[in-house]
């Protein structure tokens, strides 16, 4: 990305449970509200509520409301959002979004206290699903990269990925994509001690200006898997970009 480029970043995070839209998934009542932890407000300068994603469901007269924001950085302590608990070895990562037809970009990215990125989930076509354990496993070049798809194509999507051991499941839309080899090392650990930043990365030049953001859920505790035999810690974060 160039800088100076004007970008528009927006994010929906969804008020009602993420079970309406992960309606395959039992979900435990247990979860952090990132945005909480991070105390956006629509008191803040540049951050006002409007309709989300969803203006009408069945059997409820509900209506789920957004920020929509500007010209903001989104970050937090990761032990913010652990504070009893590691960053588990098995876990999955959810998401909705749309994304501007061709865009490239790191929605959600953790770092350890030296500032080296631990995860990073790539938005755009190809995506990589970045993944370094407390040694440095896997390298640059063998990180998982799913070919097939594109998350950028304009149109919503509902992205999950399941890791667990040394691979991780790419899910689209509630299909079951790929299976890709994770080379980490035995009991890889991702550490607590540094920073997670949404919408951007720490060496990122550019800052991007965030639009829409209904709700974040960051689920720490464990449940049942989309196979419902293996046990793994689940975020969900539900999010409208467009730039």
């Amino acid at each position: 990305m160039k800088k100076g480029d004007s970008r528009v970043l927006r994010l929906l995070l969804l008020h009602r449970q993420m079970a309406n839209l992960f309606s395959f998934l039992s979900l435990p009542a247990n979860s952090i509200d990132v945005l909480q932890m991070l105390k956006l407000s629509e008191n803040m300068e540049g951050v006002s509520l409007e309709a989300g994603l969803c203006t009408s469901r069945r059997d409820t007269e509900e209506t789920d409301l957004a920020y929509r924001i500007k010209k903001i950085q989104l970050s937090a302590p990761t032990k913010q959002l652990f504070p009893d608990t590691t960053f588990p070895e098995n876990f999955s990562l959810m998401t909705t979004m749309r994304a501007k037809e061709g865009s490239q970009f790191f929605l959600l990215s953790l770092y350890d206290d030296q500032g080296v990125q631990q995860l990073g989930l790539e938005v755009g076509r190809s995506p990589v699903f970045l993944y370094e354990d407390q040694d440095g496993q896997p390298a640059p070049e063998l990180y998982p990269i799913f070919k097939k798809v594109n998350f950028a194509d304009g149109k919503w999507h509902r992205i999950a990925y399941s890791v667990e051991d040394k691979t991780v499941t790419l899910y689209l839309d509630c299909k079951k994509v790929e299976t890709v080899e994770l080379l980490r090392g035995d009991n890889a650990v991702v550490s607590t001690e540094g920073v997670t930043v949404f919408g951007t990365r720490l060496l990122d030049e550019e800052i991007f200006e965030v639009g829409h953001c209904e709700k974040i859920k960051l689920k720490s505790k464990c449940f049942y898997s989309f196979s419902g035999s293996t046990i793994f810690c689940f975020f969900f974060i539900c999010l409208f970009w467009v730039f």
